[in-house]
């Protein structure tokens, strides 16, 4: 089935500036709006028809592919499918807002209980506890029901009442042209009860704000940017909604030793010149204590010796990382002269061509 042009649907031509785009759009909206044509089946197509006329020329970017490639383009544009009334509402709330005096466009209702906000902690932990995991005790600030008036707000032997203004219903009506236009109610602010006696423990809240100390386990694999989610540790919900989540987001401090990089481990050893000739069995710090690595002859500098199950437990499945050791070759600053007289005679027999100490000692003199 062909589609309509797109600007024949809000009847502007193609050089139509944002605000007659805007300004014809609002104009559909008006004449096929659902609420002026209940049941109208062609009245909801057109109004549908329009709304997605509008997200496509009101759309700078959008607009520009419709006008080079036509529709076809628009398929890997992200063009929205409208599925509902309220799905236009909320999508294009500033021009239904404008249009009708509150957001959307639509009649409200009475207040409805919401879950609470969700908490964010940050926590830092060493090396050592993300290897083995741990248990942190965090001290957060929540919101909990008052206990002197059970969360209800008012004070202890009264009840909330209902609201006379809105009838409990939190929202009031008004007449305006073929629409009943629905705010919130100013005296309950939408709760559809009022409290005449409030609590003074909480002010007539219904909650209080207190410092709790709260057990989190961290699992061993743990890397900096995890999260642990606690369920039901956030902030408490309005108008008795479950309560929000507490999000733990983890961070690993600097170790003085190992650098991370995934679950595996690095480090540098240090040895001497004479060590990366002949071999050595070095002490190597692990985070289990230390253990032998062996170090073959003619190991050279910045040559990397690998300890297999010695890295970090892999957070999800069975297995370890491993710990990388790396070579560094540390060469003397100064020498006995046993040292000095062992090495060039090393030399000699090598055949290096080294300083020679007689002429040094002849330049100095000239």
């Amino acid at each position: 089935m062909t589609k309509k042009d797109y600007y024949e649907i809000l009847g502007v031509s193609k050089s139509a500036s944002a605000d007659e785009i805007k300004k014809s759009y609002r104009q559909l909206a008006l004449k096929y709006h659902p609420d002026r044509n209940p049941g109208d089946a062609e009245a909801e197509a057109r109004f549908k028809e329009g709304a997605e006329a509008y997200e496509v020329l009101g759309d700078p970017e959008k607009r520009r592919i419709y006008d080079q490639f036509g529709h076809d383009g628009l398929s890997r544009a992200g063009l929205h499918e409208f599925t509902s009334f309220d799905d236009i509402f909320s999508s294009f709330s500033d021009i239904f807002g404008d249009m009708f005096g509150f957001p959307g466009g639509r009649r409200g209702g009475r207040r409805r209980p919401s879950k609470g906000a969700d908490l964010r902690y940050d926590a830092t932990i060493t090396l050592e506890e993300a290897a083995k995991g741990t248990e942190i005790e965090l001290e957060i600030p929540k919101t909990i029901p008052c206990e002197e008036c059970g969360g209800t707000g008012a004070e202890p032997g009264t009840s909330p009442e209902k609201c006379n203004t809105c009838g409990g219903k939190g929202q009031v009506y008004r007449s305006q042209g073929f629409f009943t236009i629905s705010t919130t109610c100013p005296t309950c602010r939408g709760a559809g009860q009022v409290i005449k006696k409030p609590c003074k423990h909480c002010s007539g809240s219904g909650h209080v704000i207190k410092r709790r100390q709260l057990k989190v386990k961290i699992p061993a694999g743990v890397d900096t940017g995890a999260t642990m989610r606690v369920s039901g540790e956030g902030e408490l919900g309005e108008l008795g909604g479950p309560p929000g989540d507490l999000y733990v987001f983890i961070s690993l401090a600097p170790h003085d030793t190992f650098v991370r990089q995934g679950d595996d481990l690095y480090l540098e050893m240090p040895i001497s010149f004479v060590q990366a000739a002949l071999g050595t069995t070095l002490k190597v710090p692990t985070l289990d204590g230390e253990t032998d690595l062996d170090i073959r002859p003619g190991t050279q500098p910045d040559e990397i010796y690998t300890i297999k199950d010695k890295g970090i437990k892999h957070l999800r499945g069975s297995g370890q990382g491993v710990l990388h050791v790396g070579i560094k070759v540390e060469i003397p600053k100064k020498l006995t002269k046993e040292q000095e007289d062992l090495l060039r005679k090393f030399a000699e027999i090598a055949g290096d061509d080294v300083k020679d100490p007689k002429k040094k000692k002849l330049f100095g003199r000239f």
